[in-house]
């Protein structure tokens, strides 16, 4: 869905301005997935475009709707020049590609994997799915299609993402937010959990 993803490009572009960088990936059995940088004084924003081309599906559903369910973006913002974060390209891809390789349906409130850290020294591996509409706006498509969503991507240390499976999504959100975490700094440390 050429189209879809031309939409989801120029929303980015309204909201964040112009990429200064781009990669492409494919993977096997896949469609392509990019992953554009933004970079904003001492922001830089990485957002996906090709997950929105296809609906996410339930996995146990017996025939998948190639139009109906849910369309999301995967967006990611560190504070630049403290760590190689442009390692993060492929990680993204990855988990942009989940909902075609595995039959993820990505939703807030949801850790997902990369079962290495998120670039070079990053003492994260895992990511948690944010609310979406804060930073960039659902584009609303024609029925019956689902809206694009732009999901927050927080990352999450090892022992912040075991403390989440136990007490959950919003209770990590409250923890961060009660000790004053910056999420955007790369070489944060986990928050304390006691």
């Amino acid at each position: 869905m050429a189209e879809i993803l031309a939409l989801v490009e120029a929303r980015l572009r309204a909201v964040l301005g112009e990429p200064d960088a781009r990669a492409a990936v494919t993977f096997l059995g896949t469609d392509r997935f990019e992953v554009l940088r933004f970079t904003e004084g001492d922001l830089v924003r990485y957002a996906t475009l090709g997950m929105s081309a296809q609906p996410m599906t339930d996995p146990t559903a017996v025939v998948s709707d190639p139009v109906r369910g849910p369309r999301a973006e995967l967006v990611l913002t560190v504070r630049g020049g403290l760590a190689p974060t442009d390692k993060l390209l492929r990680p993204l891809a990855v988990l942009a590609a989940s909902p075609q390789v595995e039959g993820l349906v990505v939703a807030p409130g949801a850790s997902l994997d990369v079962g290495e850290p998120l670039w070079d020294g990053a003492p994260f591996t895992s990511v948690l799915v944010g609310e979406p509409g804060g930073l960039v706006e659902d584009i609303v498509l024609d029925d019956p299609m689902d809206p694009v969503s732009f999901f927050p991507l927080l990352p999450m240390t090892a022992n912040e993402a075991a403390w989440k499976r136990v007490h959950g999504a919003a209770a990590l959100q409250e923890r961060w937010l009660a000790r004053g975490t910056d999420l955007r700094d790369p070489l944060r440390t986990a928050v304390a959990l006691d």
